[in-house]
C-alpha cells in the first residue's frame, strides 16, 4: 500500500524533473539583431564593451576602433596600437590599456579624448589584458614570455611580473583577491594572488584542451572555462578547482557571462554562439547554439542591454601549398564589421 504522503512526494519530484526540462529546452530568442560596419583593415581580437558609457572598444590590427552602444556609429579611434589584442578600462582613473602584441607593449589612452598618455614596456606578445577592480591593477598576459606584467594605473610602472609556466590567454578576477587565468599550453587554470603576485594554485581541466576563453560568475564562485582546442566549455569552481561540468560547445575563443540572466555564452569560430545556463551553483544545462557569422570567436557583453557583440570579416579560402597544408582563410577588403546579438 502506497501512502498519501508517497504519493505526493513523488507528484513534487515528477513536477520539478517537468519543470526542468522544460526549462532546460527553453530558447533565448537571441538572434542577429545588426551589424556594423568598420571600413579599416587588418585583423581583430579580443571587444571589450562598457556598458555605462555606450562605448564599444574593438581591436583592429594597428588601433582600436570605438563604436557607440545605441547607434553602431564609430566615435572614435585609438591608433598606433601595433598588433593590439585586448583593451582594459580604468573608469576610476579616466583611462584605458591597450595590450600591443607586435611591440611588447601597453598604451595608456585617455576615455574622454581617446589621446595617448603614455606607454609601457611589458612582456613578450602581450595578449588578453583586464582590470582587476580588487587590486586596482592592470595584468597584461604575455603569450610568449609565459608570464603576466602587473601594472599600477596609478603611476603606469610595472609592479611585479609573474611567471605562470605555460601560455596564458584571458584572465578574470573573483573581486576578492584572486585572479585566474588559462594556461593554453598546460590545460590548466592559474591562480594568483593579487596581494603577493604569487601563483598559488594550479587546477587541471581534466576534459579542455586549449583553453582559451575564461568567465566567471562571482556570486557563485564559478568559472567557465572555453576550449577550443576540443571544443568543449568545463564549469570549474574557482575555490578548489574542481571540475562541476562540460558541455560541446564550437571552435571557441571567447566566454561571456551574463550576471542577471545567469548565462555563459562561447563564441565559436565556425559561426555560432553556444549558451550555457547556470540553474545554481551545481547545475548547468546547455540551451541552445545561436548562429551568427565564420569568424565571429570573440565576444563583448553589454550587462546592461545583455546585448552581445562580435567582431567579424568575410572570410575567403586560400590555396593549401606544400609548406602550409592548412593556411587561414583570407579576410576580403573593406568586410570588418562587429555583429549585434540580442533579443
Amino acid at each position: 500500500m502506497i501512502h498519501l504522503k508517497t504519493i505526493k512526494g513523488l507528484a513534487v519530484v515528477a513536477l520539478a524533473m517537468a519543470s526542468f526540462n522544460t526549462f532546460a529546452q527553453t530558447k533565448t530568442g537571441f538572434h542577429v539583431l545588426k551589424s556594423h560596419s568598420i571600413k579599416s583593415q587588418g585583423g581583430w581580437d579580443y571587444v571589450t564593451v562598457d556598458a555605462e558609457s555606450k562605448k564599444i572598444y574593438v581591436s583592429h590590427g594597428t588601433q582600436v576602433n570605438i563604436l557607440s552602444t545605441a547607434t553602431g556609429d564609430s566615435i572614435g579611434v585609438i591608433a598606433n596600437t601595433n598588433g593590439v589584442h585586448g583593451i582594459a578600462l580604468v573608469k576610476a582613473l579616466n583611462k584605458g590599456y591597450t595590450s600591443n602584441g607586435r611591440d611588447n607593449s601597453c598604451t595608456v589612452f585617455d576615455l574622454q579624448t581617446n589621446a595617448e598618455i603614455a606607454r609601457i614596456p611589458v612582456g613578450t606578445n602581450p595578449d588578453a589584458i583586464f582590470y582587476d577592480d580588487f587590486s586596482k591593477k592592470v595584468y597584461a598576459f604575455n603569450g610568449r614570455s609565459n608570464d603576466a606584467s602587473v601594472i599600477d594605473p596609478a603611476t603606469d610602472k610595472v609592479v611585479a611580473t609573474i611567471p605562470l609556466g605555460g601560455k596564458p590567454e584571458t584572465g578574470v578576477s573573483d573581486g576578492k583577491g584572486k585572479v585566474f587565468v588559462n594556461s593554453e599550453t598546460t590545460n590548466e587554470v592559474v591562480a594568483i594572488d593579487a596581494a603577493t603576485y604569487k601563483v598559488i594554485a594550479r587546477y587541471k581541466i581534466n576534459d579542455g584542451d586549449e583553453p582559451s576563453g575564461l568567465a566567471m560568475d562571482r556570486a557563485t564562485n564559478r568559472l567557465f572555462v572555453g576550449c577550443g582546442g576540443n571544443q568543449t566549455l568545463v564549469v570549474m569552481d574557482a575555490t578548489n578547482g574542481k571540475n562541476l561540468a562540460k558541455f560541446h560547445i564550437g571552435d571557441c575563443d571567447g566566454v561571456a557571462f551574463d550576471p542577471t540572466l545567469k548565462r555563459a555564452y562561447t563564441s565559436n569560430n565556425e559561426g555560432t554562439i553556444s549558451v550555457i545556463k547556470e540553474i545554481s551553483a551545481n547545475k548547468f544545462a546547455f540551451i541552445e547554439n545561436i548562429t551568427t557569422e565564420k569568424g565571429a570567436r570573440t565576444i563583448g557583453i553589454d550587462v546592461l542591454t545583455h546585448h552581445l557583440f562580435l567582431p567579424t570579416a568575410k572570410l575567403e579560402a586560400v590555396a593549401p601549398t606544400a609548406e602550409n597544408a592548412n593556411p587561414r582563410p583570407k579576410m576580403v577588403p573593406g568586410t570588418f564589421h562587429v555583429i549585434e546579438v540580442g533579443k
